[in-house]
């Protein structure tokens, strides 16, 4: 029987399952839309949909390293419990692998094959929605390249299993140094930044907007404070200065002692590498960051219950 391609898509779309599972079901159903979504729900492979409108916060975030490219991946789920499921890590880590391969595209990404298997990630996400019970979210894709002469180093903060956990950082290092000093200074900047979250690596590459608006913030405080506009612009200048100090890399303090900044940990690990150390770029994804979730009072939720 032939099967038609609208179907398919109108299947998927009901259903939320994937495409060989949709083409499995019409075949089985001779092309009936409803007889193949009770086919799918007895298998078990049509409760994506229902569970694709939850909010998936937690799950896990996922770094993978292959010579000169680097990849950091979020994939999210319900709760944190099935952050601890082998199933999960699995598919989690397996992503992190199939993300090199990508341009870095969520979308792009989910039409890639599988590993050892016929399917697509986008298949496979979906099998797990089915077999795992909660809402998966495949959300995004960093990635790292380094043309030069140098060392891509890695940390993966809360790590749950191997490359797994809630903050992953990945630092490229350019440098002809010796590659065991370049990561011992690597994975240090690299803890550095999942404590420190800078938003830019220098001064040059930080978003003219970002200063704008926090100097219209500023501004606008100290002119609530009674002080007139002449001399609250003047005195935001220092506090911008302050404000660049703690978002850009190469200008914060290096957490480790509190008091050097970046950039001059980075000359002292020129000389002791005698060879300049520098740093190409860096990426960091923290679990959740920016996703909204609703705050539940669940005593008020069992007292509603009680007195409905």
């Amino acid at each position: 029987m032939s099967l038609n391609a609208s179907l398919i898509k109108e299947l998927r779309e009901k259903s939320g399952a994937g495409i060989v599972d949709c083409k499995n079901a019409l075949s089985e159903n001779d092309n009936d839309i409803e007889k193949s979504i009770d086919w799918l729900r007895k298998k078990g492979l049509s409760v994506a949909a229902k569970k694709s409108g939850r909010v998936a916060a937690e799950g896990l975030v996922g770094v993978n390293i292959e010579g000169d490219e680097a990849c950091l991946i979020e994939v999210n789920a319900e709760t944190d419990f099935v952050s601890r499921n082998e199933k999960f890590q699995k598919f989690v880590n397996d992503c992190s692998k199939i993300a090199l391969q990508s341009d870095g595209n969520v979308e792009n990404f989910l039409k890639l094959n599988y590993i050892n298997s016929a399917s697509t990630v986008q298949e496979e996400l979906t099998k797990n929605i089915a077999t795992i019970g909660e809402n998966l979210n495949i959300r995004r894709i960093e990635r790292v390249s380094l043309n030069e002469p140098g060392l891509i180093v890695s940390y993966v903060h809360n790590s749950v299993v191997g490359n797994l956990g809630k903050i992953a950082v990945v630092v490229a290092l350019k440098s002809n140094g010796s590659k065991e000093k370049l990561y011992d200074i690597g994975k240090k900047i690299a803890m550095h930044i999942a404590a420190s979250n800078p938003i830019s690596l220098d001064l040059e590459s930080l978003d003219p907007n970002v200063i704008e608006k926090e100097k219209q913030v500023l501004i606008e405080q100290a002119i609530s404070s009674g002080k007139p506009k002449e001399i609250a612009e003047k005195m935001v200048q220092g506090r911008i200065k302050k404000f660049c100090e703690e978002v850009v890399l190469l200008e914060q303090n290096f957490v480790i002692d509190g008091k050097t900044k970046i950039k001059d940990v980075l000359k002292q690990s020129s000389q002791d590498s005698e060879d300049k150390v520098s740093i190409s770029s860096f990426k960091i994804l923290i679990l959740g960051q920016g996703i909204e979730v609703e705050e539940k009072d669940f005593a008020a939720e069992v007292a509603a219950t009680v007195n409905n």
